[in-house]
Formats: C-alpha cells, sequence, structure tokens
C-alpha cells in the first residue's frame, strides 16, 4: 500500500514539473470549433391584451397545462369562458413550443412575444422555457433547452405625448404610441440561443431619430382623393407629424437590436427588427413610409454608414467584414402586398448578404405554403389572378406574403434552408392545420418559422 502510494506521489509530481516546464501552459484553451447552425426567425403571436395574461399562461406547469386540458376536452366538464380561454392558449402555446423544438433552431427571434415595455422582467420567457420548450410536445419533437434569452425593448405601447394620429387628443390610444400598441411592451421580440452572447457589445437603436438618416423628412398627406379623411387644420401635402414630435419620432416602430453571437471561435452578428406592417395607414401612408425606412436601416447598417448612433451612443454602423444574419418578421414582401418594395428588394439583393439564401437556389421554401394557396383556407391573394407574384412556397403567412426573413450576409455559406409549413401529407401538419382552430393564430400563429442552416466551418 505504502508503494502504490509513493508511486502515486512520484507520478503526480511529475507530471506537475512537466506543466511546469511546458511553455503554452498560460495559454487560453480555444473554444470548440462550431461548424454548423441553424438560425431562425418566428413570428409567435403570443400579442396578448397584456403581459400579465401572458406570464399567467406561461407559468402554468405541465401537471397544471394537463389538468385544464382534460377539462376542456371532456364534454361533461364545464369551464368558464375564461378557463376556455386559457386553454386555447395553452393549446397555442404548446403548438409553438413543437414547432421549435421540431425545427430546433440553435439561434432565432422571437416576434410578437409580450415583455413589460423596457424588458426587464424575463418571467414570460423562462416560463416558456421551464413549462413548455423543456417537455417534448410530441414523441417527434424532443425538448429543447435555450441557455441564452433576452427581452429587447420595445417602442409599441410607449406613448408619446404628442398627439400622433391628429385625432385632436394625445393619448387616446394606441396610435399615440411612438409605435402602436395597447400597452407597452405589446409586440415585443426576444431572442433566444444555445450559443452565448457578447452581452458587452449588444447594441439596440429604440431611441434612433428617424429624422437622423439620411435623406428622410417628416412625411407628408399625399392621399389626398377623399378630402374628408385629412383632418381639421391640414390640407394635402401638410407635414403629419407635429413639428415637435417629429424631432423626438424613433424610426423603430419596436427596435432595431445587433446580438453578437458567439459561436465557438467565431461571432455572428444577428441583426433583429420588426418593421410596422404597410398597412392601417393614414392620408400620410404613415405605416408605409416607416416600414420601408425601418427596413432601409438595415441596407445602411451593413454597409457600415457613419450615421448611426445607438442606446449607449456608441456611433457607426455594423464594422465591415463582420459576419452577420438579418432576421425578423420584416412586414415586407418583394413583389406583392401593401409596401414599398424597393427597400426589401434591395436589402435581398444587396452585394453584403448571401443571395443564394435570399433570392436563389437556397431561398427558404415550403410544400405547405403552395399547397395552402390552392385551398379554401386561403382568404387573401388566392385566385389566379392574384396569387402570389412570386414563387408560392417562399410565403410565409396565411395573407399569401414572404414576410419573414433569415438573411445571411455573403462570408456565410448556407447549407440548406426552410419553412416550417408542411402540407397535408407531411409530418407536423397538424400545427398550421387545425379543424376547430384554423390555420391561424388559432392553431399556433398566422406567420411560418423561417430557418437557414449556416456553414461556419471557414
Amino acid at each position: 500500500m505504502k508503494f502504490v502510494k509513493r508511486t502515486l506521489a512520484v507520478a503526480m509530481m511529475a507530471a506537475a514539473l512537466a506543466g511546469c516546464d511546458s511553455d503554452d501552459s498560460d495559454d487560453p484553451v480555444p473554444p470548440p470549433a462550431v461548424n454548423q447552425a441553424r438560425f431562425a426567425a418566428y413570428n409567435l403571436s403570443f400579442d396578448r391584451s397584456s403581459y400579465e395574461t401572458l406570464v399567467t399562461e406561461l407559468s402554468m406547469t405541465r401537471q397544471q397545462q394537463d389538468q385544464l386540458l382534460a377539462k376542456y376536452n371532456d364534454p361533461s366538464n364545464t369551464l368558464t369562458d375564461a378557463e376556455k380561454t386559457t386553454a386555447k392558449a395553452v393549446i397555442q402555446i404548446r403548438n409553438v413550443a413543437e414547432t421549435i423544438q421540431r425545427t430546433n433552431p440553435d439561434v432565432f427571434v422571437l416576434a410578437e412575444f409580450n415583455n413589460n415595455g423596457n424588458g426587464d422582467n424575463t418571467a414570460a420567457i423562462e416560463g416558456f422555457q421551464s413549462n413548455y420548450l423543456s417537455h417534448a410536445q410530441n414523441s417527434a419533437a424532443p425538448a429543447v433547452t435555450y441557455a441564452h434569452k433576452k427581452n429587447f425593448a420595445t417602442n409599441t405601447g410607449l406613448q408619446s405625448g404628442y398627439d400622433l394620429d391628429r385625432s385632436g387628443k394625445v393619448g387616446d390610444g394606441p396610435n399615440d404610441a411612438w409605435g402602436f400598441g395597447f400597452y407597452h411592451g405589446q409586440y415585443a421580440f426576444s431572442v433566444f440561443s444555445k450559443y452565448p452572447f457578447d452581452e458587452a457589445n449588444i447594441r439596440t437603436f429604440q431611441n434612433f431619430k428617424w429624422k437622423d438618416m439620411p435623406g428622410e423628412k417628416n412625411i407628408e398627406i399625399d392621399q389626398c382623393d377623399d378630402a374628408s379623411k385629412i383632418p381639421a387644420g391640414l390640407k394635402c401635402g401638410d407635414a403629419w407629424f407635429p413639428a415637435a414630435a417629429w424631432e423626438k419620432m424613433p424610426l423603430s416602430s419596436k427596435n432595431h437590436v445587433d446580438v453578437p453571437v458567439v459561436l465557438g471561435n467565431k461571432t455572428v452578428h444577428f441583426l433583429v427588427s420588426h418593421p410596422a406592417p404597410p398597412i392601417f395607414n393614414n392620408v400620410a401612408g404613415h405605416n408605409t413610409k416607416r416600414n420601408r425606412a425601418e427596413v432601409d436601416f438595415w441596407n445602411d447598417y451593413i454597409a457600415s454608414e457613419t450615421y448611426f448612433y445607438d442606446d449607449k451612443g456608441k456611433t457607426g454602423g455594423l464594422e465591415a467584414g463582420a459576419r452577420f444574419v438579418i432576421a425578423g418578421d420584416l412586414n415586407a414582401d418583394p413583389l406583392n402586398g401593401d409596401g414599398d418594395r424597393k427597400a426589401i428588394t434591395d436589402l435581398l439583393g444587396n452585394s453584403l448578404v448571401n443571395v443564394h439564401a435570399t433570392t436563389g437556389n437556397l431561398t427558404p421554401v415550403s410544400n405547405g405554403a403552395e399547397a395552402f394557396i390552392g385551398s379554401d383556407d386561403c382568404k387573401y391573394r388566392c385566385s389566379d389572378d392574384a396569387k402570389p407574384a412570386q414563387e408560392p412556397r417562399r410565403i410565409t403567412n396565411t395573407s399569401s406574403l414572404r414576410l419573414d426573413y433569415v438573411i445571411p450576409s455573403s462570408n456565410l455559406g448556407v447549407k440548406a434552408s426552410g419553412v416550417f409549413w408542411p402540407a397535408s401529407n407531411e409530418e407536423g401538419y397538424h400545427l398550421v392545420k387545425d379543424a376547430k382552430l384554423g390555420v391561424g393564430k388559432g392553431v399556433s400563429s398566422d406567420h411560418r418559422l423561417v430557418w437557414a442552416d449556416l456553414d461556419l466551418s471557414e
């Protein structure tokens, strides 16, 4: 026994001495290489009537969910209307979670995921992970864990203190907020990741002013066919926003965010936003014009334009040569819909992006989208003379538009891509159509998850 101890001691001493003689003993161990990662964008349609409502739904344990759904599915049990509403919400959340589990992205943006406005309350995102994503929703969809999750502050529902909608009253509803929302935090977004964020270098642009984008000016009344729609005291050609409001008007209806994600020895900047939809316009076309400017933000940012300033005061755009992925529900279709199509067309064809993944053979597509266009479930742009101008399989929304994007930089290879929209003969069809809940927000979302597998081997 003494011999064994003595031998072990000698071996340990030799190992220690060998370490002392090594020239690189203090060198940091390099992180393991990450050769591939799946980036995604998904509008979850979690736009509840209050943040607290969403927190309540996401805080339900698996057992509580099961008990509620058992009663919901049992005709002999009578639930209150409120309980039925909650049960339907749980079904939707579970289906959204299963969609995420089936596609299993490594890094993705979750749009229309309400928060408390400034984003510092994490109850909803933690509840979604703990009570839904951490539980397999289906035998074909194993649980998935995202160790890194982050809310972002939003302009939606943040009252401006001005009569932005020219109703004659200040603060009388969501149209007087810096971004449309019935309360501060509605329609916000979050980012989930299996890989860490470079926290110190995250940039947000919630407070970047619209007026400070070169070439921009206060929008003008230009829809003048019906004079009755023009507010009293204004006329065709007048500036829409009060001058004092325009000086403070943020460009972003929600936020623009640059999240550097550390994947082994490489960093990819995840550039996320959710521009205003180019519909529900006033006579100055405010939403269409804002959407165009919000999309153009990324065209300039990836070009390293110098006019930007973030919420911490740092100036300039993205560093030249940086790897990036632009992602989110951009509410812009390059060939159809109500928006200004030039900005999104320019972005998809930008020389700094991988055009194979935006307009080429690696553009995300699905079989379900094409089948949907030809079905009775399609309600918009469904007839032969109004079908999508682009390849139907590219659409990402039940309005028959391509709105959701994952746009990699030109220095990132793409191995595969897709839109999670199963056809009736494909796995997961129950997540996009239910006989009772429909094909939109009732069953999961009116948007479809879009993904791309990035080649990080070089």
